[in-house]
């Protein structure tokens, strides 16, 4: 009979000892907890958006317009209640039939921004409206026609807000016949074509804008006659790529503020 070999003591108690340390290793590690967020990963830490939206003017009569302007940064989605989804960034002009409290919401991936800002519209009662002229504007009848064709819209020069010489004799013409028709108020919008930053052509709008009012206020034109707003390059005129169809939308034009 052959018999097995004896595993000597001192070996059996160190398996004991490993096996031991085995278990309390897996046992130990079910147990760990897993470590905390790492607070730098990316999308943890996002900046907040941030929103601004004016309104000019604040207060109006009934049919006139105001121009809303809305500045956001940090913002991929805004709403404005009543106008639906716009621009990061932009201006609107709208004609409230009551007053209302116009409601900006700026949503971006560090959370959401809210910013308003009302705008007072005042209704004629019915004694105000019996007693209203249809001539006290100094327009008269079929006046609309009238004052497009005296008050022209002007064109500028590539990135530039001067008066070219032809804007000069339209700004003249226009001041005589505003002159003349001392209850029409002005409404001067700027414009450019669609090449550089929204943000830059928005100044460059107001700097044209503002260019045909000091021209028409140097003419003799009351400067509370007359207000700015700038589209920028938001709207268009022409949306060819090429020079002829850019200097049409690097314009003033000119309409009767209601």
């Amino acid at each position: 009979m052959i018999s097995t070999p004896r595993i000597p003591q001192i070996f059996r108690h160190t398996a004991l000892f490993a096996s031991l340390a085995l278990l309390a290793a897996v046992g130990c590690h079910k147990n760990s907890k897993l470590p905390p967020p790492d607070a730098n990963a990316p999308g943890s830490n996002l900046p907040a958006p941030t929103a601004s939206i004016t309104a000019d003017p604040l207060a109006i009569d009934l049919g006139q317009s105001v121009v809303l302007n809305w500045r956001t940064t940090n913002a991929t989605a805004v709403s404005i209640d009543g106008i639906g989804q716009v621009a990061v960034n932009g201006t609107q002009t709208v004609s409230p039939a009551n007053s209302t409290n116009f409601h900006l919401v700026a949503k971006g991936d560090g959370g959401t921004t809210e910013a308003n800002i009302r705008v007072t519209v005042k209704i004629p009662t019915t004694e105000q409206m019996g007693n209203s002229n249809p001539d006290d504007t100094g327009l008269g009848a079929g006046s609309e026609a009238e004052f497009h064709a005296n008050v022209q819209d002007l064109f500028f020069d590539y990135d530039s807000s001067e008066l070219r010489a032809d804007a000069q004799a339209s700004v003249s013409a226009a001041a005589h016949y505003l002159n003349s028709h001392p209850g029409v108020r002005v409404l001067v919008a700027g414009f450019c074509d669609d090449r550089g930053s929204a943000e830059y052509n928005i100044t460059l709008g107001e700097n044209r804008a503002d260019a045909a009012k000091t021209a028409l206020v140097s003419a003799g034109v009351s400067p509370n006659r007359i207000r700015t707003v700038s589209y920028g390059k938001e709207r268009q005129f022409c949306t060819e790529e090429n020079e002829s169809c850019w200097q049409q939308n690097r314009r003033d034009q000119f309409s009767i503020d209601k």
